[in-house]
């Protein structure tokens, strides 16, 4: 089945759970260029890990969720976040990439005032400045990778719009 096929198909619960599994191995794919291929996160980078894991923890809650209220709120905030997750990632291509030290930028006053370096520093410690985390993978820039995940993510999430019912 095609991708466009499998949303056309997929109920909302699974259009849910197909965003916050993408959310996961974004995650998961962060962390195996961090420690298997010494692709050291900055905090532009920490911020979008972040982003993915509280759109995941949204979607998840949705698909658990039958009222179709909570499931709008549940769309409405996957989006927004992966909205906010597009703008971090176009952020650190065009300006933070350029510069040298990543300190006092929006990223790193959000990371500082979670304190999610201190609650889990394997997955939320930032270990390089912005211009050293500016790496490609074949020949884009990683952010971009992560630019068009988040804008799919916000697709699969809209197309919940569409579908009327609260069926699984």
């Amino acid at each position: 089945m095609s991708p466009s096929g499998f949303l056309s198909a997929a109920s909302i619960a699974q259009r849910f759970i197909a965003v916050a599994v993408l959310c996961l191995a974004a995650v998961a794919m962060a962390l195996l260029g961090q420690h298997g291929f010494d692709m050291q996160p900055c905090p532009w980078c920490i911020l979008q890990r972040l982003l993915y894991l509280v759109i995941a923890l949204v979607c998840l809650v949705g698909a658990l969720l039958r009222p179709r209220p909570a499931r709008l709120a549940a769309t409405g905030l996957s989006i927004l976040l992966a909205v906010l997750g597009m703008t971090a990632a176009v952020w650190q291509h065009v300006v933070a990439a350029k510069s040298s030290s990543c300190n006092l930028t929006l990223a790193d006053k959000v990371l500082n005032a979670l304190g999610v370096e201190s609650l889990m520093p394997a997955l939320f410690q930032v270990t390089a400045n912005c211009a050293d985390a500016a790496v490609k993978v074949l020949g884009i820039p990683f952010e971009y990778w992560s630019l068009a995940l988040f804008a799919l993510l916000a697709l699969i999430a809209a197309t919940t719009l569409k579908q009327r019912s609260t069926p699984a």
